[in-house]
């Protein structure tokens, strides 16, 4: 059960609530958003009565969510989640554009794009030092060389960046390195590893198991803010379907189905959803006008060469036309101000 309190909710009231809580032998969880704050009951033993609170100073309503995953949902907080991380907000009116390598390969390369990206206007770079391939044979990136590469951009051109961690060992290293922690497709329901997130002080990326439905993608965004972390930003990346015309399916129905149940940003791979490079422009057009807050675009300066997902990468001057062209379509959606 959620204890919604109202605007303006002294602290003394919170913790009135809290020790009254406290007494029916429940745990609680303070879950802060703009100007609401909420209070979850969580753990305890038997049911509870929603009466007992309805009428304390400071209260305005108490909502038994209808969902499993009631931290990430729009019934825990009505407003819509902003990430922030140093001065950029991922959510809210912003359109966010993350930029970068599927695979840090060289310095050369990667600050090659980084230029690209910091060009673009984009605030972001993301890079793979470490790289879940499909076979054990193929390129597993350069690890913790990798991420010394990562953080050079970041001082080199201000950029703020994207990595993913791959197992709980990996975390703790990837936590010196970057400014957002991406979790995989493939271990969406890895949930040791989600636990271990939730516990970071860095934002988490959660991209879409490839067939994952929306309740459990949903819900292993559960897992991430049960432990703490309510910076989560979801991040679509394409199913599997019998289609095959392209790599995955990208569902961008998701994108307002999200925006309908939870309150997480959330954010489009095309280059991944795809798998080709001349679907990735369309794509990401059609994402930004379904509502999206942010894509995840691939870049690279010689994508015949690359070492991984070379046949998505877009060529620099088309990574630029690109986000002229959504920040376009993102500027006409935008809600005009009086």
């Amino acid at each position: 059960m959620l204890i919604v309190m109202k605007p303006g909710v002294t602290q003394s009231e919170i913790e009135h609530v809290l020790e009254k809580i406290k007494h029916l032998g429940f745990c609680t969880k303070i879950l802060i958003n703009s100007s609401q704050t909420s209070i979850d009951i969580t753990d305890g033993k038997g049911s509870i009565d929603a009466a007992i609170f309805e009428n304390l100073t400071g209260v305005a309503e108490t909502v038994r969510p209808q969902n499993p995953y009631k931290l990430a949902s729009s019934q825990t907080l009505r407003k819509k989640s902003v990430v922030l991380i140093g001065n950029e907000r991922i959510g809210g009116d912003e359109l966010t554009i993350i930029g970068g390598v599927c695979a840090v390969e060289t310095r050369e390369q990667v600050f090659n794009i980084a230029e690209t990206v910091k060009k673009s206007g984009a605030k972001f770079f993301r890079g793979g030092a470490f790289k879940p391939r499909t076979s054990p044979y193929a390129f597993q990136g350069l690890g913790e060389e990798g991420l010394r590469i990562l953080a050079e951009v970041r001082s080199h051109f201000n950029l703020h960046i994207v990595t993913e961690a791959m197992d709980n060992e990996q975390v703790e290293l990837v936590e010196k390195y970057a400014d957002i922690i991406q979790i995989g497709t493939r271990n969406m329901q890895n949930f040791s590893l989600l636990k271990r997130v939730g516990k970071s002080k860095l934002p988490i990326l959660l991209k879409r198991g490839m067939s994952a439905t929306l309740e459990e993608f949903l819900l292993a965004a559960e897992y991430i803010m049960a432990e703490g972390n309510e910076n989560v930003i979801l991040c679509e990346r394409g199913i599997r379907t019998f289609s095959n015309h392209a790599r995955n399916t990208l569902d961008l129905s998701i994108i307002p189905a999200v925006q309908k149940l939870s309150h997480l940003p959330i954010i489009v791979d095309p280059s991944h959803g795809t798998g080709k490079n001349f679907m990735v422009t369309p794509m990401a057009m059609a994402s930004v006008a379904a509502g999206a807050d942010g894509l995840l675009i691939e870049v690279h300066p010689s994508p015949e060469n690359a070492l991984s997902d070379g046949a998505q990468a877009l060529y620099p001057e088309q990574f630029l036309e690109l986000v002229k062209q959504v920040k376009v379509i993102h500027e006409v959606l935008s809600p005009v101000t009086v």
